[in-house]
């Protein structure tokens, strides 16, 4: 499956869940595993790295 944002397991803009979708695990645990890296990383990286997805990750068409 292609790297899609998801329309069914979002929160924000459904990056995690477009990631969690293309790797086959659990959206919490994808966004879980996102926070903590973004925190470990001091926080901005991650932030820009989901705002980088957000915009370049096209939209699933899956409702």
């Amino acid at each position: 499956m292609p790297l899609q944002r998801s329309q069914k397991n979002r929160m924000i803009a459904g990056v995690c869940g477009g990631l969690a979708c293309s790797l086959g695990w659990e959206p919490t645990l994808v966004r879980i595993l996102y926070v903590g890296a973004s925190l470990l990383s001091a926080a901005f990286p991650g932030a820009l790295v989901y705002i980088v997805l957000w915009v370049l990750m096209p939209e699933s068409d899956e409702y």
